[in-house]
Parts: structure tokens; C-alpha cells; sequence
């Protein structure tokens, strides 16, 4: 079997898990969870530089846990529909999809 033929994916599946290997690149999924935003968003909510949000974006755009569109000046990016998932029901967790299998994200702590 042909590794196009295998369910599994596993050439595909590893790069996407070795992309998600970083605490930074979980970091920056998470927080486009909420929605698009562009390099500087990013750099100001994560507290970390655009130089390295946008070199982080790169691997996670390469591995196709990204998208990116222009919108003017900027680059937005987000969260591909076909890989990240919000479940319906309320308890379920967010997850993405990787394709040989599931990677469930934990909801954020709202902060008292």
C-alpha cells in the first residue's frame, strides 16, 4: 500500500504533529481559535516578536495548519476550516484535525 492509499497519512500526519511540536506554534493556534489576525496581532497578544511569530507562522502555514489572505497591508491568518473543528455540543472540545487523528484543545480559563 501506497502511502496515498494509507489512511493513515502517516509522512503527512507527522509533519503536521512535528509543526505543533513547539510551545509557541500551540500558542499561536490557540489563539487564532477566536478568529483571523494578522503578524502584529499575534506578536501583541502572545507577548513575543513579529520576527518570530511571523517565522513560526511559516512552519505552520508549510504544514497546512495555517491559511493566510491579504487584507491591504496585511496578512491575516487562520485556522483552516478542514482542520480546526468546534464542536456543537457545549461540553466538547475544540480540536484539529490532522487527518490520522484528532488533537482536542482545551477551552480557555476565564481569568476572575
Amino acid at each position: 500500500m501506497t502511502e496515498a492509499e494509507d489512511p493513515l497519512q502517516p509522512r503527512s500526519c507527522a509533519e503536521r504533529l512535528k509543526a505543533l511540536s513547539e510551545p509557541c506554534r500551540l500558542r499561536i493556534v490557540s489563539s487564532l481559535r477566536d478568529g483571523p489576525k494578522n503578524v502584529g496581532d499575534l506578536a501583541t497578544e502572545l507577548d513575543i516578536s513579529i520576527v518570530t511569530v511571523s517565522h513560526h507562522l511559516g512552519i505552520l502555514r508549510a504544514a497546512g495548519l495555517v491559511e493566510c489572505d491579504r487584507d491591504g497591508r496585511f496578512i491575516v491568518y487562520r485556522l483552516p476550516a478542514e482542520v480546526f473543528q468546534k464542536p456543537k455540543k457545549a461540553n466538547a472540545l475544540d480540536y484539529l484535525d490532522l487527518g490520522c487523528c484528532r488533537l482536542e484543545m482545551p477551552k480557555e480559563q476565564e481569568q476572575e
